[in-house]
């Protein structure tokens, strides 16, 4: 972790942003590959329902849970247990509203359709989950932060089991991860309204 931490403080937001856009897109040709080989053309389509009132009532309403208790533990829990070595504060903090609602339209979709759409349709929620914490090793350092991704990609897995609609996990996942995004850029501007202030007087 400290180590990544080096790594991550000597890119620039550029860079840094540049590999999150190449990890999003590998991730869509490995889904739209894995789809191609172990689905036909309808039965894959058929993960894709337009039902506005579940994906509202369990994706919206599963990502208000969730980010409902990630707000709560952010306040009463060690700043510490949610270092992640700068990463999301560098991919995020400088962004338009616009851009963070594109880049995680992007992430939601493409981790999505790998993970729910492609492996846990073929081969359950326990290969889906382990694949999907494996891509998260650099938090095996932080024992907190892992558990909680583990804990995320279970619960995005169940939803699933339950709709069998991916738009439903999609929405769910955009809407954690956007209103996350939008938290570390307003912190980020109150921090530097705070400090213009403090050079001022």
């Amino acid at each position: 972790m400290k180590r990544q931490s080096e790594q991550v403080r000597s890119m620039s937001d550029r860079e840094v942003l540049l590999h999150l856009y190449i990890t999003q897109f590998l991730l869509l040709a490995a889904a739209g590959l894995m789809s191609w080989w172990l689905f036909d053309g309808s039965s894959f389509q058929r993960l894709f329902r337009v039902d506005v009132p579940m994906i509202v009532q369990y994706g919206g309403g599963g990502a208000l849970v969730v980010l409902a208790l990630d707000f709560l533990m952010m306040r009463y829990l060690p700043k510490k247990w949610y270092d992640d070595g700068g990463i999301n504060e560098k991919i995020f903090r400088t962004r338009s509203i616009p851009h963070l609602f594109l880049l995680c339209m992007l992430i939601a979709f493409s981790e999505e359709l790998l993970f729910r759409g492609v492996i846990q349709t073929s081969f359950g929620l326990l290969m889906a989950s382990a694949i999907f914490a494996a891509l998260h090793v650099r938090y095996l350092s932080k024992w907190f932060l892992f558990t909680t991704v583990v804990l995320l990609s279970f619960f995005l897995g169940y939803l699933y089991d339950v709709t069998e609609n991916l738009w439903v996990t999609i929405f769910a996942h955009f809407l954690i991860d956007f209103v996350l995004a939008v938290h570390i850029r307003l912190t980020y501007l109150q921090g530097r309204r705070h400090e213009d202030w403090g050079e001022q007087h």
